[in-house]
């Protein structure tokens, strides 16, 4: 005869935690959809009140165009935990494509948009297949070093890049030349872009091939003895990451219609910047690449303005300096922090 008092439930209540997580709703693409929808909304109404204000315009232009950017890199380096450096070669690769299709072919830029996709996105997968043998710090180390490579290869291409001297595009004003004279029409193409990343980026997190990406990252060894194709996930990851970067490029080539290797490969201006902006914004969140970008190159411009004409460099000291206490006090980003504040104030833990 069993004894009551050593019996044991065969079900237990689950924690408070897990039973949310498990009456939760699993949110598809369609599902945050409009979310995304109603940032969009919310940039362009910035634009909106910006109208007529050039300095705004251009920076909004350029913080729509670098939360693009960023918004691409966090597929492969925030979702799939893949730290890379290299997006700086994918954003030229895209810039030359469109610029040299439009310059000696005479294809209008909208439609060289294509093949600077599939050109990055092609670079990007030979390019990672062997480097993708390598983890974390070497990884990016690896790609580091291509971008220096690239620099190299496109200071002598002056068939394709036009050297040192760099390439230029023609001022000929018109749509179908993607050349405009107002700073709205730029602000309005720079946002369609950052458009067009953000639902790539919702349909990836919300896709198996996002659940895969973040299970790689997580533990690669787990992923694989699940039944992943880990390189293959790291590839297409790349891939569409790339290939998003390489419109960009495409993009920002037509609005500046002058560069040469040394600007386009910079290290820091982008290469670096696309990874910044997400870390600031929030690593692998799907709003944090918008965010930081609409902190970060605001701030870089102010600080600009006010402090680079007094002290040479002050500007640059000043950013580094927010950038490491962000980086101290913020460790998940702007969204992390959101986060965290929206839970102290409905009386959790954060």
């Amino acid at each position: 005869m069993s004894n009551p008092e050593m019996a044991i439930p065969i079900t237990q209540a689950p924690p408070l935690a897990a039973s949310r997580a498990a009456r939760a709703p699993l949110r598809t693409f369609w599902g945050e959809l409009p979310r995304a929808l109603l940032l969009l909304a919310g940039l362009a109404s910035l634009v909106y009140a910006a109208s007529g204000d050039n300095f705004t315009l251009n920076i909004l232009a350029s913080s729509f165009l670098f939360a693009g950017l960023a918004g691409a890199w966090n597929i492969i380096g925030g979702l799939g935990g893949q730290f890379s450096l290299a997006h700086s070669v994918f954003f030229a690769v895209g810039a030359y494509t469109t610029a040299n299709l439009y310059l000696k072919l005479g294809i209008s830029p909208w439609l060289g948009l294509v093949p600077a996709f599939l050109l990055a996105a092609i670079v990007a997968v030979l390019v990672s297949w062997p480097v993708f043998r390598l983890r974390g710090p070497f990884f990016a180390i690896a790609t580091m070093a291509f971008t220096e490579v690239a620099l190299a290869i496109g200071n002598y291409a002056e068939w394709l890049t036009g050297g040192t001297r760099g390439l230029s595009i023609p001022f000929r004003l018109g749509l179908g030349n993607m050349i405009f004279r107002d700073r709205l029409s730029y602000a309005l193409l720079m946002l369609a872009f950052c458009a067009l990343t953000l639902i790539v980026v919702v349909a990836v997190h919300r896709s198996r091939l996002g659940y895969y990406l973040q299970a790689v990252r997580d533990n690669e060894q787990a992923a694989r003895a699940s039944g992943v194709n880990v390189l293959r996930v790291k590839l297409t990851g790349m891939a569409i990451s790339a290939g998003l970067t390489g419109i960009g490029g495409g993009l920002f080539f037509m609005q500046v219609r002058v560069a040469d290797p040394a600007a386009l490969l910079s290290l820091f201006d982008f290469g670096v910047k696309f990874a910044l902006i997400a870390l600031i914004g929030g690593l692998g969140s799907l709003y944090g690449p918008v965010l930081g970008a609409l902190v970060i190159i605001p701030l870089e411009s102010w600080l600009r303005a006010e402090l680079g004409g007094v002290v040479p460099g002050a500007n640059l000291i000043a950013l580094s300096l927010l950038l490491i206490a962000a980086a101290l006090f913020m460790k998940h980003g702007i969204v992390g922090l959101g986060h965290s504040l929206a839970a102290r104030l409905a009386g959790g833990r954060p």
